[in-house]
This record gives structure tokens, C-alpha cells and sequence, in this order.
């Protein structure tokens, strides 16, 4: 009987699970996870676990059948045979989905991050009004824990060594738009400041200023876990690397298929020519699909498409959203520096004075061709599902139409 072993055991690894069983593979599987949690769900920890609305979101996943390990780690990767720190574990195909761990700073300091769940208990236990709280990143989840400290009533200071907050993720324009989102929340906003290193008593800034914290939170990014793949034979390069199928490849060695998914998988997109790596929830949600049929393809368990059709290739339009300063912000697609920015609504409309939620309005990057590449929208959240399906196309809208908010976004694709 073959065997599938999916190394990682977070949404990812549990879908590539379910995925697996429900095109009918009947071998052994087994996902393994270096945690001591059945799969659960990471993009609460920074919403609903810090503000204290859950503990728990384990995923809701059928693995019947699957053999699941908890609580063990992998060391190596070898053809066949995976080791981790409790024996080998032997395959005929293997999922990586070990994610990716955060990045941390140097020092001596006690620096927290937020990355599994037990981070996130821990966090919500520290935070108390009157706390001096340093988080280090204004990027998603920086801007979502600055967020929750405030509103308990810490004393919050974020340091961010770029100009502005999501500067690479939203462009220079948008994201100056939400340097007076912190200052209105009560949140102290370093931009432009480098960090040397953490002592006891806070964050050591460049230059020699010492920022005296309580905690200090580090959110500066994360890096794939791909040590233990180090001299596997399998080509590295920030990333599992894969084609659009999600198939990695073996150099130098032969070895049985490999799919990668989720945060460590480094695809090629043919939507946008280049290689991708998506740190968000979107991405392990859907690229197991793909996955799964790619490596059974492999196995000899699927004939790889109907009349002729090609395998199932991975072309997302790239997604994710975050909750922050009572603004519910997603995103989609890629923008380049040549697009043309048009402005949906009012992005320095001024907060409501009796408390209300803040104006919405969106950003759309169209290219010199007319094709709308990329869309953030801020509290207007009814523009994204029709501009993903539009953008998944590869059509465009009138700019003109596009700026007037009284025109739909469904209105505007349909006239498209």
C-alpha cells in the first residue's frame, strides 16, 4: 500500500489531508506536525484569541483516516525517507508544508512574537492598561496587535523602519494614507527608525536611543522552514521551489514526486511570469487543491486531466485582508510601479465624530493596457469579490466609472 506523508500539520497540511481523501486516495496518509495541535486556523490569533472572543480554532477538518502525529519535528529529507526527531518516516509521496517561522532581532531582551496559538495566549495574558508595549513592524499583523493593546489601554509604540506602514505591500500613496489611522487610535508611530538590538529594559534603536518597553512584539516578516530540506536534493531557493503544478524537483538525485504548499512553496505563476511566495491564508486554503491532484497525478492514482486537458495548474490572483483600527482592509492581485492609481472614494475623509465607523473607499492599480492589476479596498468591502473575479480574468473597467462610488463595482464588471 502506498504511503503520502504530509509534513505540516497547519491549514496547509491539514487540507492537503482532506484534499488527498477526497480524490480517492486510499493508501496510508499521515500528516505530521512539529506542534502539539491538530490543524487549526493562525489569522484569528492576532483578531478573536487577543481580543479574548475565542481559545481555540482548530479547523474543522475530516481527517478520518489519516494518521496524525503531533509534537514532532523534521530534521532531514533524504528519497523517500523523511527524519524527524522521532524516527524515520518512509513515503511514496510527500507534501512539504512546514510553513514559515518569524523573524526575530538580536539581543539580549525578552521579545515576543505571534505566531501559534500559545503566542497568542500568552500575548493577550501580558496586555493591561497602563503597559508599554514596542511592536517592531507596521505591517499586517503589527497594525492589528497596536490595535487590540490600544483599545485595552496599553501605552503603544510602533517602530517601522520604512516611511510608512505597508509601503512594499500597498505602494508609497496608499499606505501614507494610514499613517493617521495610528495617531487617531492613540498609537505612537516611529517611521524611518532601524532597531540594533532588545535589551531588558526595551528596544535599542540606531543611533543609541533606548525605547523602554514592558514587551516588546517583533512583526518584521518570516522566513520559510526549510532547514531540514538543507542537502536533501530538492532545489531551495526562499522557498521549496515549484512549477505551476506545484511539483518540486529533485537535482542531481532521483526521487519520488514532492508537491510543496501553502507559506513555503515558491511557485511559478504564468499569470504574472515570475516566482511567488504568498504568506496568507488564501494561499493555504486553495494551493492544496492543486497539490493534491498534482501528486496523484505523480503516483499513478489520477490520468492527470479529461480528453486531453492539462493537469491543474496553481494561478491564483494573490489575496489577503487584516482588521485594524476598526477598518476592515483586504487586498488583491499585484501592482507595478508603471500602473496608473485611481482613487474609489475619499481615502482623507475625516473619522466621524459620534464614533461611527470611518468612511470607506478603495485603490485600484490599472496597467498601461487598461487591466486592473491590483485593488485594496478599506472598509468597502463589497468592491472585492466582483474586482477578483475581473482581475482573475485579465479584464479592466472605466477608470472614469471606477473613481464615481456610486457606481458598483458589479455594476462596473458587468459593463465591462
Amino acid at each position: 500500500m502506498r504511503r503520502i506523508v504530509i509534513m505540516g500539520a497547519g491549514m496547509a497540511g491539514g487540507r492537503a489531508a482532506v484534499e488527498l481523501r477526497r480524490r480517492g486516495f486510499e493508501g496510508e496518509l499521515v500528516l505530521v506536525g512539529a506542534e502539539t495541535h491538530l490543524p487549526y486556523d493562525r489569522p484569528p490569533l492576532s483578531k478573536a484569541v487577543l481580543t479574548g472572543r475565542t481559545d481555540d480554532t482548530t479547523l474543522p477538518l475530516a481527517l478520518d483516516g489519516v494518521e496524525v502525529l503531533t509534537g514532532r519535528r523534521a530534521t532531514a529529507l533524504t528519497p523517500g525517507t523523511v527524519q524527524t526527531d522521532a524516527g524515520p518516516l518512509d513515503y511514496d509521496g510527500l507534501v512539504v508544508a512546514t510553513g514559515a517561522d518569524p523573524v526575530t532581532l538580536p539581543g539580549d531582551g525578552p521579545v515576543r512574537v505571534l505566531r501559534t496559538i500559545e503566542d497568542a495566549l500568552a500575548l493577550r495574558a501580558a496586555l493591561r492598561p497602563g503597559l508599554r508595549l514596542v511592536i517592531v513592524g507596521a505591517g499586517w499583523i503589527g497594525a492589528e496587535v497596536a490595535t487590540t493593546a490600544a483599545q485595552i489601554g496599553a501605552e503603544v509604540t510602533v517602530v517601522e523602519a520604512a516611511d510608512m506602514p505597508l509601503g512594499v505591500a500597498l505602494g508609497p500613496q496608499v499606505g501614507a494614507r494610514t499613517v493617521d489611522w495610528y495617531a487617531r487610535a492613540g498609537v505612537k508611530l516611529r517611521l524611518g527608525v532601524s532597531v540594533e538590538r532588545t535589551t531588558a529594559e526595551g528596544l535599542v534603536l540606531s543611533g543609541g536611543e533606548l525605547l523602554a518597553a514592558d514587551e516588546i512584539l517583533v512583526g518584521i516578516g518570516a522566513r520559510p522552514n526549510i532547514g531540514w530540506l538543507a542537502g536533501s536534493g530538492l532545489v531551495l531557493d526562499r522557498g521549496v521551489v515549484v512549477d505551476e503544478h506545484l511539483a518540486a524537483r529533485w537535482e542531481g538525485v532521483d526521487g519520488p514526486p514532492v508537491v510543496a504548499v501553502g507559506d513555503v512553496a515558491a511557485w511559478w505563476s504564468r499569470r504574472y511570469g515570475q516566482r511567488l511566495r504568498v504568506e496568507h491564508w488564501d494561499t493555504a486554503q486553495q494551493s492544496p487543491v492543486v497539490a493534491a491532484a498534482t501528486l496523484l497525478v505523480a503516483l499513478g492514482a489520477e490520468d492527470g486531466g479529461q480528453d486531453g486537458a492539462e493537469p491543474a495548474i496553481y494561478n491564483p490572483v494573490p489575496y489577503f485582508w487584516s482588521d485594524q483600527f476598526r477598518r476592515m482592509v483586504q487586498f488583491a492581485g499585484r501592482w507595478d510601479a508603471a500602473d496608473e492609481l485611481v482613487w474609489r472614494g475619499d481615502p482623507d475623509a475625516p473619522d466621524p465624530s459620534d464614533g461611527a465607523r470611518p468612511p470607506g473607499w478603495s485603490a485600484g492599480w490599472f496597467a498601461p493596457d487598461g487591466a486592473l492589476r491590483a485593488l485594496v479596498t478599506v472598509a468597502r468591502p463589497m468592491d472585492m469579490a466582483p474586482a477578483r473575479r475581473l482581475m482573475a480574468a485579465g479584464g479592466g473597467v472605466d477608470r472614469t466609472a471606477f473613481a464615481n462610488v456610486d457606481v458598483t463595482m458589479k455594476e462596473l464588471v458587468a459593463a465591462s
